[in-house]
């Protein structure tokens, strides 16, 4: 299908993209009840990353222009006069976010395997008894998963780096686009995973900068994974 979409270049991307997609649908290039194009091959034809393809289908499901649908694909969902402007910025996207805090937090663990204090291991494990507890409630929330990843920010001893862990979490907090999306998996069944959270905290009391490493990105690879999931449902 060629779509003759054009390359887009944006500080938020996703914004010019949804924009985009919207278009098709405006200009009847795809009608009410017809599937997307994949993933991939937006990605593609837009010349950006598939995270960014994500972020802007978010955009468009929260404003009720598209609908995934179990085991079939992306489809439009209304007719082109009654579609808002999911274009509108929500903020930074769950996926964007998800990225920096790999390159960050996978570091600042293995950091942390190095400086962390007895009374900082103690705060992990209750952090970690609390994320499980938090689990077994029907409304979860992700405090204590917060409160478990500020913790080994802090132990890092680098201010600089326990700054921007705690902003990023404060960002995400504060988009619209990342909130709503992860309110959505969560009633799908995606919540924080225990056992990564027990792997982090065992690499981190054996003080082993090379595990804590390691089971920090798996966590985050294994986070990015389960959200994407939700497109490829």
């Amino acid at each position: 299908m060629n779509l003759e979409l054009q390359a887009v270049k944006s500080d938020r991307l996703y914004m010019k993209v949804a924009e985009q997609l919207k278009k098709l649908i405006t200009n009847e290039v795809i009608k009410p009840g017809e599937r997307f194009p994949s993933e991939r091959e937006l990605a593609e034809q837009l010349g950006v990353s598939r995270p960014t393809i994500r972020e802007a289908m978010i955009a468009l499901e929260l404003s009720g222009v598209i609908e995934i649908r179990t085991g079939s694909g992306i489809y439009v969902t209304h007719q082109k006069n009654t579609i808002g402007d999911p274009a509108s910025d929500k903020g930074v996207g769950p996926f964007e976010i998800l990225e920096i805090r790999y390159i960050i937090e996978a570091e600042a663990c293995a950091l942390a395997a190095t400086r962390i204090s007895d009374a900082q291991l103690v705060a992990l494990r209750t952090a970690v008894e609390e994320i499980e507890a938090e689990e077994k409630q029907a409304n979860s929330s992700e405090r204590a998963d917060q409160k478990f990843h500020s913790i080994i920010a802090q132990a890092s001893q680098n201010s600089a780096i326990s700054s921007v862990v705690d902003w990023l979490w404060k960002l995400r907090n504060e988009s619209d686009l990342s909130t709503m999306f992860l309110k959505r998996i969560r009633e799908e069944g995606v919540h924080p995973s225990v056992q990564e959270h027990k792997n982090i905290l065992h690499a981190l009391e054996q003080r082993n900068p090379e595990r804590a490493r390691t089971a920090m990105k798996l966590h985050l690879e294994n986070a990015t994974a389960n959200a994407a999931a939700h497109f490829d449902k």
